[in-house]
């Protein structure tokens, strides 16, 4: 599983002009599901996401998790970020999962998050072609995998 994680002011998510999810302050999370990714991985990159102190405390240093300023996590499919260019460059997406077990996965990580955070994620519609609009703030974007 991998994801870009990104501190926004605001972001929201679009599918055919319509707005799926919609936040302030909080997290825009970008996630991939891989071919070898188990349930397990579901509860590390959600404790790992709701845990990263990179939010600012009241003398400006990093020590604050989204859960700790009362923030929302927009979460957006993103099966690309499996994609790999290491051969032409065209992107192959051979070790992204198939879109049944990435949706299975995506759920259970958008339902973990509501319940970690105790209010409803906000989220894209998983496999649809999505436009997403977001403030970024610091700017601060992280990778994390489960590799």
């Amino acid at each position: 599983m991998k994801a870009v994680v990104q501190r926004v002011l605001e972001a929201k998510v679009e599918v055919a002009g319509v707005t799926t999810g919609s936040i302030g302050l909080g997290l825009l999370v970008y996630l991939g599901i891989g071919k070898k990714d188990l349930e397990s991985d579901v509860h590390f990159m959600v404790e790992k996401i709701v845990g990263l102190r990179i939010f600012d405390d009241d003398s400006g240093k990093m020590n604050h998790s989204v859960k700790d300023v009362d923030g929302d996590i927009l979460l957006v499919s993103q099966f690309t970020l499996y994609g790999s260019v290491k051969k032409g460059s065209r992107p192959s997406f051979n070790e992204a999962a198939d879109p049944k077990k990435a949706n299975h996965y995506y759920n259970q990580v958008k339902e973990q998050i509501s319940k970690t955070l105790s209010k409803t994620s906000q989220a894209g519609i998983f496999g649809a072609k999505m436009k997403v609009c977001s403030e970024n703030d610091g700017p601060v974007t992280l990778l994390l995998s489960t590799d």
